[in-house]
């Protein structure tokens, strides 16, 4: 069952809120622990809360702090808007810290108001396929013909479609209630059948503005009737006739827009208001600064009833365009409208079909911007203790001011105190080095007990006690050695030492898990729209069959382990029975030993490259797989091929990298590019964090 739902559109004043209230009010009745979520908020002052959001938390008694229910004003995110990484990623920690509180949360996308609206769609459907929420598409009817509506409807879920968001439902809203039947069964025809359907007629209830909401679009004063200020607008008439004339224009809740010396129209609507053979008068606003003569004046002060009565700069013609392009909001005070935007929920949208397809719903997959932020705070659940062999080295030690800052695991590091304590002044970092610890090798309390140890393992293997001081100055066997004693939980290098220099020591006397015959490695490649795992791309040259095998399911065991579905793909240069050859038959016998020792595991092989990722390629080569088209692990022939391609994905696509990641070692130990960034180790540290949990 998915945990939230995502409320979209692609154009402004779709009456999303209207949906909203109706979602969380049908929620309530199934659980307590709601959650609200507005990523963009459309505050033009800062010093003023958003009226919508506001509303959604104070009329449900919601229990999430106003500050906690957005993480951008829309004006925060268009200066930012270069840097949608950033963006996301602070939505994606907003979020995560109300879904961690609540069985269920709502998420609304912004508002399209102004500029940018391409870049508000796109980054709409960035944040739902990033939080993993299935869409609700709400799409405007209002001044639309069938076929405009029917059209935007479509446009706008195939736009969903093609950034891979998962759509749950259309709405139509704001609808023609004569041709609303005719509008859902064409959605219903066109659109696929699992998706749900809504059409709602429009309401002049919600559509008509307040006389506070006309107020503050004409920056009018109030002269009269400040107490009535919720009066609803579902009319308004220019006073620019006679009396007898105008009155035979009055309707329901209409608002009289005249100059304010037409003492003869205002006394007229005042007492139209107080008559029971005339409809009830929302307002009247009186134009072009004009006000009424004091005899007027007088004469409204005595009355007991008073409509509300403004005052305004504007003409009578600017005043009455303003009017008509009022769009009303509902907000905290009207509750009347909130009563009537649950009503309209309930009565048009299909509430069991709705919580039936929020109940069935799982998310498929995992974006780059989800699994980072969810290595962190995996690695964060259970803290450990990493060491650092190349303490001096900058990146390093950037990295390090990183992971403390964020107090994701407890950090040694190898080298001269004295060195490192002077980088660390010279880069002007914000590390303070009480709370890591600093040893270098020769002087450590530890040197001679490793000494010992280190004999001791390897004295059949000719090492003596000279051989094993002079390899414990060694920053790779110290580091190994603080992790097979226990006194580090992992240890990650590389960015100065060669691979071979950094897992040797592993090797000797860490040693492989039981069963485990092939220490080998994967990448997590943050692809722009999925991760992958591309195995193996650093240790092995040319693998076995059997070395083949245990590194698919070494890599299976590590996708599981890292959230991410295990579909395995056993690359080779033919898919199917149709290739044949030394390689590929090397890659099909693998693929035959790990059904054979794990049926259970989704594989197929052997796979060409383009058969495992395209769904079109895969369904046309290997139709009725499993894994064909939507591989999410890729076993690759040989070293040469894995890591070539990796190297290729990364710098054509823009993917990041994670790792190598080592399998197979009885404790985590793992090597870094000597081109590694900052970035890098900070997140090779992290997910070494996540394999000591398991230890």
């Amino acid at each position: 069952m998915t945990k939230n739902i995502f409320i979209a559109s692609a154009e402004p004043y779709t009456g999303k809120s209207v949906i909203a209230f109706g979602m969380i009010n049908m929620l309530l009745a199934k659980t307590q622990k709601v959650g609200y979520f507005k990523p963009i908020i459309a505050q033009d002052d800062q010093n003023k809360k958003d009226e919508h959001v506001e509303a959604m938390l104070d009329y449900f008694s919601l229990p999430v702090n106003y500050e906690d229910a957005f993480a951008f004003t829309r004006q925060e995110m268009l200066h930012q808007s270069e840097d949608s990484g950033a963006i996301i990623n602070t939505i994606i920690s907003k979020y995560k810290k109300l879904e961690d509180n609540y069985d269920f949360t709502v998420i609304e996308g912004s508002d399209f108001l102004g500029e940018g609206m391409a870049f508000e769609f796109e980054s709409n459907a960035l944040m739902a396929k990033n939080l993993g929420a299935p869409v609700l598409i709400v799409v405007s009817g209002k001044n639309k013909t069938a076929s405009q509506l029917f059209k935007s409807a479509i446009n706008i879920y195939r736009n969903f479609l093609l950034r891979d968001v998962q759509v749950l439902g259309v709405v139509a809203n704001m609808v023609n209630p004569e041709e609303a039947e005719r509008i859902k069964q064409a959605l219903t025809n066109q659109l696929p059948a699992e998706l749900l359907i809504a059409v709602i007629p429009t309401e002049t209830g919600l559509q008509s503005p307040t006389m506070k909401e006309i107020t503050l679009a004409l920056g009018g004063e109030v002269l009269f009737g400040a107490e009535l200020m919720d009066n609803q607008v579902d009319n308004f008439v220019t006073g620019a006739m006679m009396l007898p004339n105008f009155l035979r224009h009055i309707k329901d809740n209409l608002l009289i827009v005249t100059p304010g010396d037409r003492g003869d129209i205002i006394i007229g609507a005042l007492q139209a208001n107080l008559s029971a053979n005339y409809p009830k008068i929302a307002g009247i606003v009186l134009t072009a600064g004009s006000l009424p003569d004091e005899p007027i004046i007088k004469l409204i002060e005595g009355l007991q009833t008073i409509i509300p009565i403004i005052a305004v700069q504007k003409g009578t013609f600017e005043t009455t365009t303003t009017i008509g392009g009022i769009h009303s909001k509902i907000t905290i005070e009207n509750k009347k409208k909130i009563a009537i935007a649950i009503e309209l929920f309930e009565k048009y949208v299909d509430i069991k079909a709705l919580d039936d397809k929020i109940i069935t719903f799982s998310y498929q997959g995992i974006t780059p911007h989800m699994f980072q932020y969810q290595l962190v705070k995996w690695a964060k659940r259970d803290k450990k203790h990493i060491v650092l062999p190349e303490g001096n080295d900058e990146r390093i030690l950037k990295a390090v001011e990183k992971l403390i800052a964020q107090d994701i695991v407890d950090i040694t590091l190898l080298g001269d105190p004295v060195e490192i304590t002077g980088s660390v002044k010279r880069l002007g970092l914000n590390l303070d080095l009480n709370v890591i610890k600093i040893h270098d090798p020769k002087k450590s309390t530890q040197y001679n007990d490793y000494v010992e140890t280190l004999y001791e393992l390897r004295k059949a293997k000719n090492v003596n006690m000279e051989m094993a001081r002079d390899m414990m100055t060694d920053v790779s066997y110290f580091g190994t050695m603080m992790v097979y004693k226990g006194d580090a939980d992992g240890m990650v290098s590389g960015a100065v030492h060669t691979t071979q220099h950094t897992i040797r020591p592993a090797l000797q006397f860490v040693k492989t898990k039981p069963g485990v015959s092939v220490v080998s490695s994967i990448f997590f490649m943050c692809l722009p729209e999925r991760v992958a795992i591309f195995g193996d791309c650093a240790v092995n040259p040319n693998p076995t069959a059997q070395q083949l095998a245990e590194i698919a399911i070494s890599s299976a065991e590590s996708s599981a382990k890292f959230g991410i579905e295990p579909r395995i793909a056993m690359l080779s240069y033919s898919s199917g029975t149709s290739g044949e050859g030394e390689d590929v038959e090397r890659v099909r016998e693998a693929t035959a030993i790990v059904k054979a020792r794990h049926p259970e595991l989704k594989i197929e092989g052997p796979i060409q490259y383009d058969a495992a990722v395209d769904p079109l390629v895969g369904k046309q080569k290997l139709p009725g797989s499993e894994v064909a088209g939507r591989a999410s692990v890729l076993i690759f022939p040989d070293l040469n091929t894995g890591n070539n391609t990796y190297k290729a994905v990364q710098r054509e696509t823009g993917a990041l990298a994670i790792g190598p990641m080592l399998q197979g070692l009885n404790k985590p130990i793992n090597d870094l590019s000597r081109g590694c960034t900052v970035d890098d180790i900070f997140n090779t540290v992290v997910i070494t964090a996540i394999q000591c949990q398991d230890i």
